[in-house]
């Protein structure tokens, strides 16, 4: 019951992130700008969500999840009511960076709540969990939030939405605890810079973390760039779908999304050498996939190819929670938040960087989406590289703290 209600935080907060995907064309015709500066709106919130991972693990290493998940759920909640009644481009900007600040305070905070109320080979079961409940905010905010934008207009649709924020922060107020009764951790001294930098140079000597980081960074970013802002625009525009088919191809990815996540949680949960596999398996099916749609002879792609892109970008969430995988056993549990703020930022610095990217080179192109979504084969050959490069000399370090566990739990009788 507390871990769901801590995951019901993080749900809302995915509600609010992904709210810009279904709106982001109202978006454009509200505050009157191009494909550049409509992307701007997301970058904003995912550089703002990045660039608080690191922080965000050392502060609730050190204040616990409840503190974190409180702050967050206020942040995110006036980030989605001033979006609402923004009347300006700028007034908007900020209310996102406001939401992504809030929202960047949640899911690591969820992550650690679920290694002090289950034990450690639940680990990647509960981690796809969370996972999965985010994505069901995707869902809700590709269903619902969508309907109630055309429905009873922009800011009726974003200030009702609001209330969720309250309603989970009164929720979490009176329910959450940030570890069972009679398990409270011991307390690790905190001295000041110096802890801080101590404690982000442990996590990043790690090979695990590292690892963890590029895995994330590799698979997460195609399916977030699809449903975070680009994925409506590219099926209604270059595609030729309307707005309902459009809506409902979205509502695929997160299924699939859903369905993948229940599946790689058990598979890696049972075998932990399946992690490396299905990550890069992830990203091979999304490149040769994303490569067929994009280099299909005809000006429109076929509906059953179009199916495909969408399941498989549902894979894509699924795959970058392994990357938790390899940056948990790496760590010791004082430096369980400041290893995920790690792996957490590097799928988000690339979805940020692609955002961009595509924003760009729609504007110089005059609207070439096949030439805009190339950037992401940059990004993804980027990321595989890496994790070919780290891949054996975190699997050998995990392998050699494994041994070394073992052997300090044989007791020799005198």
């Amino acid at each position: 019951m507390v871990w769901a209600v801590g995951v019901s935080v993080y749900f809302v907060a995915v509600i609010f992130r992904t709210s810009l995907g279904v709106a982001g064309l109202d978006a454009a015709d509200r505050f009157h700008v191009n494909a550049s500066a409509l992307s701007t709106f997301s970058i904003l919130q995912l550089l703002v969500y990045a660039g608080m991972q690191i922080p965000v693990g050392l502060l609730v290493d050190r204040l616990g999840t409840k503190k974190m998940l409180t702050l967050g759920a206020v942040l995110f909640t006036i980030g989605q009511l001033g979006f609402a009644f923004s009347p300006t481009y700028g007034t908007a900007l900020a209310s996102r960076a406001l939401l992504g600040c809030g929202d960047a305070m949640t899911f690591i905070s969820v992550l650690r709540l679920g290694t002090r109320w289950f034990p450690a080979r639940r680990g990647p079961v509960v981690a796809q969990l969370a996972g999965l409940v985010g994505m069901a905010g995707n869902l809700v905010s590709t269903l619902v939030l969508a309907r109630l934008l055309h429905g009873v207009g922009w800011t009726a649709a974003f200030a009702g939405s609001s209330l969720a924020g309250v309603v989970v922060l009164v929720l979490m107020l009176v329910f959450l605890k940030d570890h069972p009764e009679g398990h409270q951790p011991e307390p690790f001294p905190h001295q000041g810079a110096a802890y801080v930098r101590r404690q982000i140079a442990a996590s990043w000597r790690e090979p695990g973390t590292r690892l963890g980081m590029w895995v994330h960074f590799t698979t997460q970013f195609p399916a977030m760039v699809f449903l975070l802002l680009w994925g409506l625009p590219f099926l209604v525009e270059a595609q030729g779908l309307s707005r309902a088919t459009a809506g409902e191809l979205l509502t695929l990815v997160v299924l699939s999304n859903m369905l993948v996540g229940l599946v790689y949680g058990q598979i890696v949960a049972r075998h932990h050498a399946a992690r490396l596999p299905l990550a890069l398996g992830t990203v091979v099916a999304t490149t040769v996939v994303w490569a067929a749609t994009l280099a299909y002879p005809a000006d429109r792609a076929p509906m059953g190819m179009l199916i495909v892109l969408c399941a498989v970008l549902g894979a894509c969430g699924p795959a970058s929670m392994i990357g938790f995988d390899f940056a948990r056993p790496a760590n010791p549990p004082e430096r369980q938040g400041t290893a995920s703020g790690i792996t957490n930022m590097g799928g988000f610095v690339a979805s940020m960087t692609t955002l961009l990217a595509v924003g760009v080179l729609l504007d110089a192109t005059g609207g070439s989406y096949t030439v805009a979504f190339s950037a992401v084969f940059v990004l993804q050959a980027l990321g595989l590289s890496q994790i070919l490069r780290l891949r054996k000399q975190a699997v050998r370090r995990e392998r050699e703290r494994l041994v070394a566990s073992r052997v300090e739990t044989v007791h020799v009788p005198v």
